[in-house]
């Protein structure tokens, strides 16, 4: 199938947005602010927590960020004034992290101030190898400041039992652990499955010892069971952990482990840049577009 979906990917250019909405609306909120404040509330109805998104990212101008900034100021209004049970991530590169390091520490920074002010989480994404460390040396910074944040760890990455090492070992450890989603070279990252699943079993399983906060991020139902049985066998305190799944994929499981008295976070993502993101995924992971192109026509 790796063919037929790299020839899905080459093909959705030469498509209408409108068309391209079609097989992304499933997993995109909408938008605007409101459609997120909408699907927050419903996962919420349901048991689930959310994290909201403002989707772009790599902006070309220092006033984009601070456009950015702003609107994720507006999200944090939003959870407070809503009283959502939510919190929001952010993308560096979206924040001016190419441009401008020390005014994304700062438009970072007014978001964790505002984040605090509203007793509310902030989440820093990870994105591709080349911002890992300066993504890490941010979010030090940050978390000096307001403990009331964290950041990502991708599985497949060779560095990332080292790095969670260090973050543990500084008593910083808020992580989201996934297992990767960008197309990195052999020399710095695994790229067969069962490497991947069982680095990711490794750094979840150095949360677990530590009694460091983990977000489980995985659909891979084998993950998803392993964390289950670990979490059952090691006796894991409900809030030292939870779930975490994008909107509109995995549904059955995301309903599953919340009936199971499982924390479960959804990730919500809004906003004018949704093609741009849907493209980037799809370039990134082609086997995305054959998931997309399967749940247009099957509800799991």
């Amino acid at each position: 199938m790796h063919w037929f979906n790299k020839m899905i990917v080459g093909m959705m250019p030469a498509f209408p947005k409108s068309f391209i909405w079609m097989f992304s609306r499933r997993y995109i909120a909408g938008k605007r602010l409101e459609d997120a404040v909408r699907k927050t509330k419903q996962l919420n109805a349901t048991g689930s927590l959310a994290t909201i998104d403002v989707l772009g990212e790599d902006i070309t101008d220092l006033s984009e960020a601070a456009a950015a900034r702003e609107e994720g100021l507006l999200v944090l209004e939003a959870i407070r004034s809503e009283a959502l049970e939510a919190n929001l991530s952010v993308k560096l590169t979206q924040l001016g992290l190419r441009l401008d390091k020390e005014a994304c520490f700062q438009n970072v920074r007014t978001l964790a101030k505002k984040a605090a002010e509203n007793n509310c989480f902030l989440r820093i994404d990870m994105e591709d190898s080349t911002c890992t460390d300066e993504t890490l040396d941010l979010y030090r910074r940050i978390r000096r400041e307001f403990p009331r944040s964290g950041t990502v760890i991708q599985a497949y990455l060779k560095r990332s039992e080292a790095d969670v090492r260090r973050l543990i070992d500084d008593q910083i450890a808020h992580l989201r652990i996934c297992k990767g989603i960008y197309d990195e070279r052999p020399e710095i990252a695994y790229k067969e499955r069962e490497e991947i699943r069982d680095e990711y079993k490794k750094l979840v399983g150095m949360m677990f010892d530590s009694g460091s906060y983990a977000g489980i991020a995985t659909h891979d139902r084998k993950l998803v069971d392993w964390a289950v049985q670990t979490v059952r066998e090691r006796n894991i305190p409900r809030e030292n952990y939870e779930f975490q799944m994008l909107l509109g994929v995995t549904e059955k499981v995301r309903k599953a482990l919340v009936r199971d008295g499982h924390r479960l976070r959804v990730y919500v993502p809004f906003g004018e840049r949704w093609y741009g993101y849907c493209m980037r995924r799809m370039k990134e992971n082609p086997r995305v577009a054959g998931l997309i192109i399967k749940n247009l026509f099957i509800r799991d």
